[in-house]
């Protein structure tokens, strides 16, 4: 199978990059309408920045899980820090996050919050599958796109 260059690793034609065609805009009243890495499930997300703390707000069918908002510019300078495609590593809270993942990274006692980005207790944990989709909808990260095994990386 042929192989395309990136700046980084070579990436398989297998793994596609999405088309960043987003609906919404991104608040309360207008959520964007995403998918999943995977492209299995939609889910909408807005910012709340009037809570507190600010979060992003993740509605995915009957569950609501909602995370810091700063997520967003911690996880992107964090991307650009690695410099390289990082596994996304999606896990719920009871399970443990893969090391070296984008869900590990959002558990970790030195992450700018120290701990946790989700604020929901027993829904904090698929921070991996649920977030990336923004950075991506927001033009500040490429993420793969297929069936198991995504990454990401910094734009």
């Amino acid at each position: 199978m042929a192989e395309k260059t990136r700046a980084g690793p070579t990436i398989d034609e297998s793994e596609t990059m999405a088309p960043v065609d987003v609906k919404g805009s991104g608040t309360r009243e207008d959520p964007w309408v995403l998918r999943t890495p995977p492209g299995t499930s939609e889910y909408q997300v807005y910012r709340d920045e009037t809570l507190d703390p600010p979060a992003l707000v993740c509605q995915v069918g009957t569950t609501k899980l909602s995370y810091h908002v700063r997520c967003l510019d911690d996880l992107h300078a964090m991307l650009g820090a690695h410099g390289d495609w990082m596994p996304l590593g999606a896990a719920d809270e009871q399970k443990p996050a893969a090391a070296g993942t984008v869900e590990a990274w959002g558990r970790m006692p030195d992450n700018p919050v120290g701990g946790w980005y989700g604020l929901r207790k027993g829904y904090r944990g698929r921070f991996g599958m649920y977030v990336p989709p923004v950075l991506e909808a927001l033009g500040l990260a490429e993420v793969t796109h297929d069936a198991r095994n995504n990454r990401m990386r910094a734009l």
